[in-house]
């Protein structure tokens, strides 16, 4: 993944957790005041910040380097119900062709002048989302009968290809979490 892209990711999620780690810092009350710096409030906030930080940099790299049609097939060998993963599959293929379809009327009606003036833009706005609407209603009665004539019988089922395992991928992937980890550890008790 490159950082760039990672790090444009990463923001919105470190801003929130910058934002709840900052409460833990004050205090409210006591023998020094209505608001104070609170005795433990930077330790408790290094370490609340340190977790929540870690948590969504994972999120983000497994979101980024595994693919969800990937995921749902094995979700569903896992135990998560059947009609859990069809129904998120589903969603997930057809709210790419929606923002497709949602970028084509939008091109269409700029190149008609559609957005100049407020009111127009307005207009605009109400007539894309029922276009999209119904384009939508449209491709989801389609897929349906497309469905029926295949023999739908309430799960989808997708090709799942092996993937092959690299030693040496496995190998570093084991030791940078553990380099994680210790560093984890070792800043954990330094912040205590």
């Amino acid at each position: 993944v490159p950082p760039r892209r990672l790090w444009r990711a990463y923001r919105v999620p470190l801003g929130f957790c910058v934002t709840g780690a900052l409460p833990l810092l004050v205090q409210l009350g006591g023998e020094r005041g209505l608001l104070s710096l609170a005795p433990d409030g930077p330790a408790q906030a290094g370490q609340l910040l340190l977790r929540t930080s870690a948590a969504s940099l994972g999120v983000l790299l497994f979101a980024f380097t595994t693919p969800l049609s990937d995921l749902l097939p094995r979700l569903t060998r896992a135990g998560v119900p059947p009609a859990v993963t069809d129904v998120a599959l589903v969603t997930y293929r057809i709210t790419f062709l929606l923002l497709d379809t949602l970028a084509q009327v939008r091109q269409a009606q700029a190149a008609r002048l559609g957005h100049t003036t407020r009111a127009a833009a307005w207009r605009s706005l109400a007539g894309q989302g029922a276009t999209v609407f119904l384009r939508a209603f449209s491709r989801a009665a389609r897929m349906q009968d497309g469905l029926a004539g295949r023999g739908y019988d309430g799960t989808l089922r997708v090709l799942v290809t092996g993937a092959p395992v690299s030693r040496r991928f496995v190998t570093g992937s084991v030791l940078l979490l553990a380099a994680l980890a210790v560093a984890t550890l070792v800043l954990e008790r330094q912040l205590l």
